[in-house]
């Protein structure tokens, strides 16, 4: 236990590098009979991860320094993308480069034109960026075509996207927005520690000022299942609300919003002033999550009738991988609730150990600093 509970602070010590939003890339794309347009959204940190763009290393990139980088930046992006029609290749030639701000900073702009030596029956995109440095990256596609738009999402796993007699079939659609929710919870370590900051008391209970273990197990699982239910609902209200264009706040107030909700429940568990009804608090600070999570889906900029199946997988595939990570939790808790170690190391140094890291991703956030490298 005790080498169990190590590893889970260091975990949080480095918890910190990968607090933000996962990768991501957007490539767009329109096909016109054997003529492809194409735009594709690198962030500019992973590029400077990749080839390196901070020239004086100042931790600033100006469009300077991307300027200078134009063509190792179309080589290294192009050599990993092709396209096909029918198995032959289109050949990609860039047309410009721009700069563009998404919900989580800058991104190197690149534009394209792909010709295929024919009109396309079977349309295949191969994506390989960045696998090789982050297996968590994801290429986010979309392709329009006789005034339809399918999308699609790359991962080392599926790295190979095809356009089948100008169609896609729905259930692949859901399913890949699917795995990308359950990807996105499961690498949100905020989301993921504010619920485990919820959680840690759930099968303890404080009385006369000190924490004791509940009676049964009935009364973990309702404890948390309050907790589970109302951050679902909250985040899948603001979730929608935000993709379908009816909220829009800065990203730096909801992610700075989103670290001080870990540490408040963290610091709860230490010093409890809400004893009871947690899941009250769990639905609050839920509604910022939700902006947080929706934050992929809008830089998409998916059409309605793309996005209502979108928004469903995506949201189904947050609470799946949610679901997993409590029925992971619980029993475990449950069965070491009555040790000395549960209330003292688990709960106490656990939750002292987030409000630490939540700290920290509290002032990098809203000063817009960098205290990990």
């Amino acid at each position: 236990m005790g080498r169990l509970a190590l590893i889970f602070l260091l975990s949080l010590w480095v918890a910190p590098a990968f607090a933000h939003k996962p990768s991501d890339s957007y490539l767009a794309l329109s096909l016109q009979r054997d003529h492809l347009t194409g735009q594709w959204d690198i962030a500019l940190r992973d590029l400077d991860y990749a080839i390196g763009l901070d020239a004086d290393g100042n931790g600033e990139i100006t469009w300077g320094e991307v300027k200078a980088k134009h063509k190792e930046i179309a080589a290294y992006a192009l050599a990993r993308l092709a396209i096909a029609a029918d198995s032959v290749a289109c050949p990609i030639v860039v047309t410009g480069h721009l700069i563009d701000n998404h919900s989580d900073g800058a991104y190197a702009v690149l534009r394209f034109v792909a010709d295929c030596p024919a009109v396309p029956q079977v349309l295949t995109v191969k994506y390989k960026l960045l696998f090789d440095l982050d297996p968590q990256h994801r290429g986010l596609l979309r392709l329009e075509e006789r005034g339809r738009t399918h999308t699609g999402v790359f991962s080392p796993d599926h790295d190979t996207w095809q356009l089948e007699g100008h169609s896609v079939a729905l259930g692949r659609q859901f399913l890949e927005y699917f795995g990308t929710g359950v990807w996105h919870i499961w690498t949100g370590f905020d989301h993921i520690l504010f619920l485990c900051a919820l959680l840690l008391p759930a099968v303890l209970e404080h009385r006369y000022r000190r924490w004791q273990a509940v009676a049964t197990f009935r009364q973990a699982f309702f404890e948390v299942l309050g907790i589970v239910t109302a951050f679902t609902i909250a985040h899948s209200i603001t979730l929608s609300l935000a993709v379908l264009g009816f909220i829009a706040l800065p990203s730096r107030l909801i992610e700075s919003t989103i670290a001080a909700s870990v540490v408040v429940a963290a610091l709860n568990n230490l010093y409890p002033l809400i004893e009871r009804r947690l899941w009250i608090v769990a639905f609050v600070f839920g509604l910022v999550h939700g902006l947080g999570f929706a934050n992929a889906l809008t830089d998409l900029a998916l059409p309605k009738p793309t996005l209502a199946v979108s928004l469903v997988s995506f949201n189904l595939g947050v609470e799946a991988g949610q679901l997993a990570i409590v029925a992971t939790f619980l029993p475990l808790a449950y069965l070491v609730r009555r040790s000395w170690i549960y209330p003292r190391l688990v709960l106490g140094a656990g939750s002292l150990g987030i409000a630490a890291v939540a700290s920290v991703w509290l002032i990098e956030r809203s000063l817009n600093v960098s205290i990990f490298l």
